[in-house]
């Protein structure tokens, strides 16, 4: 079957995207509010695009009423925010951090969530995270009236010792079962670590 994305409406084209695009990481992303307090919140069009210099990109619409959602408000504001990878155990958490709350609510407190000082990083992490991006603002494109592409300059990486491997290369081996992260699938599903296959690249 073939979908003709030019004759579909936006919800349909939303939907063909995310059935299709799976699984997609989840960046759980932790911004400063102008109260000093913090926003919690996840997206799922997110992935990272370059190495030199280390960018993250997240794509973040607007709110139901036409606002800007917190997070990008606040990362246009005051530049600097904190990328977490979940896992498992913390899918209902991630999922409830997506609703709206009342000005002056905050998910970390209606969660129950923990959040400690990330060292070389202005913003605290995730206490239960076991990884983390300290980032800052390095561009924002608006992409429609309605979405933003916003990328994140990386300067500092939290990764939890009890995830890492020995690595006779000298380079950062993570194990993927340990990380256990969530990967978005379409609708309301996520998709969780299978089977790890190492296929080889050619010489």
């Amino acid at each position: 079957m073939i979908f003709d994305l030019e004759q579909l409406s936006a919800n349909r084209v939303y939907h063909t995207m995310i059935q299709t695009l799976t699984p997609r990481p989840v960046a759980w992303v932790l911004s400063e509010n102008k109260d000093n307090g913090f926003n919690l919140a996840p997206f799922s069009y997110f992935s990272a695009v370059s190495s030199d210099p280390p960018l993250l990109m997240l794509s973040i619409g607007k709110k139901s009423d036409g606002a800007l959602k917190d997070t990008r408000f606040n990362i246009i504001e005051r530049s600097h925010f904190v990328v977490h990878i979940a896992h498992r155990e913390l899918a209902s958490q991630v999922t409830n951090s997506a609703a709206e709350l009342a000005e002056g609510e905050s998910e970390i407190e209606t969660l129950g969530l923990e959040m400690v000082e990330f060292t070389g990083s202005s913003l605290p992490r995730l206490k239960d995270c076991r990884v983390a991006y300290a980032c800052e603002k390095y561009r924002v494109e608006d992409i429609t009236a309605k979405q933003a592409m916003i990328l994140g300059l990386v300067k500092k990486v939290y990764v939890d010792d009890k995830i890492i491997l020995p690595s006779e290369a000298g380079r950062l081996k993570v194990d993927p079962y340990k990380l256990d992260a969530i990967g978005r699938l379409g609708g309301d599903d996520y998709g969780y670590l299978g089977q790890v296959e190492e296929v080889f690249r050619p010489k």
